[in-house]
């Protein structure tokens, strides 16, 4: 088309030169057109992969997220089951201390309860339930309920020298504090010579 468009322009023709250009008018203004489409296309496309990179975001946390409250649910659930069953354990250690066996009867009737409570035990443990520390550490507050504090000759000043009621952690969640009694420090007793005191 360029070669007869040079022909043209060399004889003269003018009428060829005028449908030629014509052409090539048809032509920019179809290129022009398509340029423009290709420009919305690709918006599009960059908008459309935005969306899915949102979309996929969204996802993501809504998935963490579930599962935070899933396994917060859980935990939950577990605390509550575990506190109520507190009781039964607080029942359990006050049997074994006060349940002196003597007949052989006796003594099989014992260790049958004491297979029975060391078998929820292990289950409190499989269900990470903890015993709160207490005698010989430090009162904290968070984990210690003191229910009465006593002078101490062989404990320091708030340091936990009887323990009352066991407390109990799930995890890091405290189920129940620990009742205590706290130690006030030597008091106005004199040490003695020998030097036994810690």
């Amino acid at each position: 088309m360029i070669r007869v468009y040079k022909e043209a322009l060399l004889n003269g023709d003018y009428r060829i030169v005028s449908e030629i250009e014509n052409r090539i008018s048809i032509l920019e203004n179809e290129k022009n057109g398509l340029e423009k489409q290709v420009l919305e296309l690709s918006a599009e496309i960059t908008s459309g992969k935005d969306k899915y990179i949102r979309l996929q975001a969204d996802f993501d946390n809504f998935r963490k997220r579930s599962e935070k409250e899933r396994l917060t649910t859980r935990s939950n659930a577990q605390g509550e089951v575990m506190e109520s069953l507190l009781p039964m354990v607080d029942s359990f250690e006050r049997a074994r201390q006060q349940i002196k066996p003597e007949t052989k009867k006796e003594k099989k009737v014992d260790m049958s309860y004491q297979g029975i409570y060391k078998q929820f035990v292990e289950i409190m443990r499989s269900l990470q339930v903890a015993v709160v520390p207490t005698v010989g550490t430090p009162f904290d507050p968070s984990l210690h309920e003191a229910i009465a504090r006593e002078e101490s000759q062989e404990y320091k000043e708030g340091i936990i020298i009887q323990e009352f009621r066991r407390g109990f952690l799930l995890g890091d969640r405290l189920l129940r504090p620990a009742m205590v009694k706290v130690s006030s420090g030597p008091g106005s007793k004199k040490a003695t010579s020998s030097g036994d005191y810690q």
